[in-house]
């Protein structure tokens, strides 16, 4: 060893060299601390001949023991053992006796660049006290303080009076525990004696340099850390399980069944009217009122709650659903009559605009589920892939009745349209049971990403 005293954090250089002339054939290396029996640390190979060991890939440093009885446990799945589970997403808290600040911390969980957990006045992530194992470009576990602020990545602060530092990663598993003197500090509050969210998050990282995190999860209630207790994890907000379900309702029911009226029912009760308008006419624009007022609504909902502007495809996808969304109102108040000679311009653009808003409307239904749907299979996704799929069945058999409408004698016309009133009435059925399936999927779902 290049050194003989040894402080967390430091690099120790290790060399083996035989001290006879009979070479050994193999050695095995262990870092301890005193007195323990587990091993701590990691090693970077600096020769081609030798070879890590992963010990039964569980991770170090890290244990359930206790929880709920000396320190408080936070996981996810709820009760997982990081001991027993490399899939497990766990912290733990334990106030120090022997001190009013101390708190011993550990935290495990299977990533491609960091894990993290921090203190929050609320369950929105911002203006948070943070924590952050992180692999560096040299391969070993960093511990970083740092504190959010807003969306942006968090500001990385002086580590602070933190001992007892110990970190590894082994089969992407990162581990790390570590005992802190610091207080816990964010906007609104400072001290130990005070409830907080807590939140965990893990991601990729770059150098060092930690990226936007893959997941979260979140207490239920805000926590007193120094009263030992397993925690729940948090649900989503009934805000944002609205602006789910109403962006459902909008895009996947009200708004299929107002664009299927217009291009395939023309034809049904011709000759008869409502209010002086055609009967298709009066139904279409009756249900494309209903999906434009859920769509104003949705859109307001997550904004009033988070108050800011969250990072991701899923907000930016709304926002451009909500534009042309404006923008089609507008040409529908404008449009021309039937026989004015700029009336082929008005259908194109409406219809390409309608077509432009539902298929950016499916994206953000399917990015929106992807950051709710905390199954293991991904069920709410799949639901969804058949939600489309059954759509698209019914504009190819409507499109084709359509065609051998063209092409048949009058005589045939009313059995025709007769035909697409029970294709767009079965499609209706089916949008149904689709959507209840996802809206309970929506209404079950934990806050296990954001």
């Amino acid at each position: 060893m290049d050194n003989n005293k040894y402080r967390p954090g430091e690099v120790v250089a290790v060399e083996l060299q035989a001290t006879t002339s009979i070479p050994f054939i193999g050695f095995l290396l262990q870092a301890r601390e005193e007195g323990a029996q587990s091993p701590v640390g990691s090693f970077i190979l600096t020769a081609g001949s030798s070879q890590l060991l992963t010990c039964s890939q569980k991770p170090q440093n890290v244990s359930r023991k206790d929880c709920g009885i000396t320190k408080v446990c936070f996981s996810q799945p709820s009760d997982c053992d990081p001991t027993v589970s490399t899939d497990c997403y766990f912290m733990s808290a334990q106030k120090l006796s022997t001190s009013d600040a101390g708190v011993h911390y550990e935290m495990m969980g299977r990533s491609d660049g960091y894990i993290s957990f921090g203190f929050s006045d609320d369950q929105i992530m911002g203006n948070d006290d943070i924590y952050i194992c992180v692999v560096g470009s040299d391969g070993l576990v960093q511990l970083q303080h740092a504190f959010s602020t807003g969306r942006t990545t968090p500001q990385t602060l002086p580590l602070g009076d933190v001992s007892n530092i110990k970190a590894s990663v082994q089969g992407g598993v990162i581990s790390c525990s570590f005992t802190s003197m610091n207080t816990v500090s964010t906007v609104k509050k400072t001290g130990f004696n005070k409830t907080y969210y807590l939140m965990f998050a893990h991601g990729p990282s770059n150098n060092g340099q930690i990226r936007f995190h893959r997941a979260t999860f979140i207490s239920a209630e805000k926590i007193d850390i120094s009263r030992p207790q397993l925690i729940q994890k948090g649900g989503w907000p009934h805000i944002i399980k609205a602006h789910g379900a109403l962006m459902l309702i909008a895009w996947m029911t009200t708004g299929s069944l107002g664009m299927m009226v217009a291009g395939y029912l023309k034809g049904f009760a011709k000759g008869t009217t409502l209010l002086g308008k055609a009967v298709w006419f009066q139904v279409h624009v009756a249900v494309m009122t209903l999906t434009m007022a859920a769509t104003i609504i949705a859109f307001i909902l997550p904004f009033a709650h988070v108050k800011g502007w969250s990072g991701g495809a899923h907000p930016v996808l709304g926002c451009l659903v909500m534009i042309l969304s404006f923008i089609q109102s507008i040409l529908a108040l404008l449009r021309c009559g039937p026989q004015h000679q700029w009336r082929f311009l008005f259908n194109w653009t409406h219809a390409l605009n309608g077509v432009g808003i539902k298929a950016l409307s499916v994206a953000g239904i399917f990015t929106g589920l992807k950051l709710i749907d905390s199954s293991v299979d991904q069920w709410l996704m799949k639901v969804m892939g058949g939600f489309v799929g059954w759509e698209v069945l019914f504009h190819i058999l409507l499109a084709v009745s359509l065609g051998w409408k063209v092409q048949r004698k009058d005589t045939l016309e009313s059995k025709m349209i007769t035909t697409d009133v029970l294709l767009i009435f079965l499609f209706f059925l089916g949008n149904l049971a689709f959507l209840v399936a996802l809206l309970v999927g929506i209404g079950t779902s934990n806050h296990d990403s954001q």
